[in-house]
């Protein structure tokens, strides 16, 4: 008998197991009235799994048996809204172009031949560079951030990076790193293991100290944000969260260098959220070539596409009349996971540049989204791109102090 009662149990733990291997994961939206204590009854009383609890939305993002339906959920009291809490690869690098020469002649000007292939100007007598000027990668030079920095270097100003976290022991970020929110693996720490997070931070803020790299805006305070995992992949509910700490941490600014084809309500509302909250959100615009990818293409975000060192579009990057801004994108040095550096391509690497220059703009007296675009607007010039090419064209740091 006992054998047989042993065996009864195991069988049923076995079909759980099996229904949560087979689960669907959802994000389901409340009316907001309906207090946080009956959404979670709701959800466990047809067997959902409860995940993450996005407040800032009125939702809660729960693992469903698969036998349980939308039909199922949306008859529960007060839910809104259902959707998928899809689990899907956000960054890819965009490949390199050609090595860039860092002699500052060669930021001005690199004629194309005939063939498409690009041919260097006669190289100058080889400049005498301090470690200080060696320090500035190419994209923070085109962006004129020393401009600025003898009126402010961001000092203060908490920019969130979301992305797969940061190696915030690294030497030129370890300084200023005030500390983060792992979304992927609650509880634990937002170390990067990746590589794309940190090397954007770098370009946001690595500190000046005549070694490495220096960032846009070398004093402000960096958050690193774990939405995604080693591979580069996350949910949207996992996004989401990632915004809500921002919010809830009283972030500035905060850069997402991720993207993917598709928006979500929950995604709209959260960028709603964030903006009306007073967080100025800068997007990779994508690297596919085509248009600009979520979240990037919310009216709130900040867009920004790809530009090569001849100030021209990369060819990689998304474009379209959500473009706000255009950085540089191709060949960007920075830091990189265990102490390292390394160039990399891609919005990804353009939308930092765009985050710093926001920081500035904060510092220097823009406290909310709208003021900060506007001094980024004025701030920047038009490069003779199409408009859904370059927005209002590339920002130069020096007229953000003005």
């Amino acid at each position: 008998m006992r054998k047989t009662k042993i065996s009864v149990m195991a069988a049923a733990f076995m079909l759980l197991a099996a229904s949560y291997a087979s689960a669907a994961s959802k994000i389901v939206t409340f009316d907001p009235s309906l207090k946080l204590a009956d959404r979670k009854s709701g959800i466990e009383s047809i067997g959902g799994k409860i995940t993450k609890e996005l407040h800032i939305i009125d939702a809660l993002a729960a693992d469903f048996p698969d036998n349980v339906k939308n039909a199922n959920i949306y008859s529960l009291n007060g839910v809104r809204n259902v959707e998928e809490d899809k689990y899907l690869k956000w960054i890819e690098e965009a490949p390199s172009a050609l090595p860039l020469s860092y002699v500052d002649d060669s930021l001005s000007r690199i004629k194309a031949g005939d063939s498409g292939v690009l041919e260097p100007a006669p190289a100058p007598a080889e400049p005498i560079i301090t470690p200080e000027e060696k320090e500035i990668p190419w994209g923070v030079k085109r962006v004129n951030a020393a401009g600025a920095w003898n009126t402010t270097m961001g000092k203060g100003v908490k920019v969130a990076i979301i992305d797969t976290g940061m190696d915030y022991s690294h030497p030129d970020l370890a300084a200023h790193y005030a500390g983060g929110y792992n979304a992927v693996s609650t509880g634990t720490l937002p170390m990067d293991d990746h590589g794309h997070g940190t090397h954007v931070s770098g370009t946001i803020g690595a500190i000046r100290d005549a070694k490495g790299v220096a960032g846009v805006a070398p004093n402000v305070k960096l958050y690193a944000v774990k939405v995604l995992d080693a591979e580069g992949s996350g949910s949207y509910s996992g996004i989401i969260d990632g915004i809500q700490w921002a919010v809830d941490n009283k972030i500035q600014v905060i850069n997402m260098s991720l993207g993917g084809g598709s928006g979500t309500p929950a995604m709209a509302k959260v960028m709603k959220a964030a903006d009306k909250a007073g967080v100025t959100i800068v997007c990779a615009a994508g690297n596919d070539s085509g248009p600009v990818n979520y979240p990037a293409r919310y009216p709130e975000a900040i867009a920004v596409s790809a530009s090569n060192s001849t100030d021209k579009i990369a060819s990689f990057s998304s474009r379209g009349s959500e473009i706000a801004f255009i950085a540089p994108g191709v060949n960007i040095y920075s830091s990189y996971i265990d102490s390292a550096y390394k160039t990399m391509s891609g919005t990804s690497m353009s939308s930092p540049h765009v985050a710093g220059l926001a920081a500035l703009a904060v510092a220097a007296g823009a406290d909310t989204p709208a003021k900060v675009r506007a001094a980024l607007k004025k701030a920047a010039t038009p490069l003779g791109l199409k408009p859904g090419e370059e927005g209002a064209g590339m920002i130069d740091a020096a007229k953000l102090v003005k």
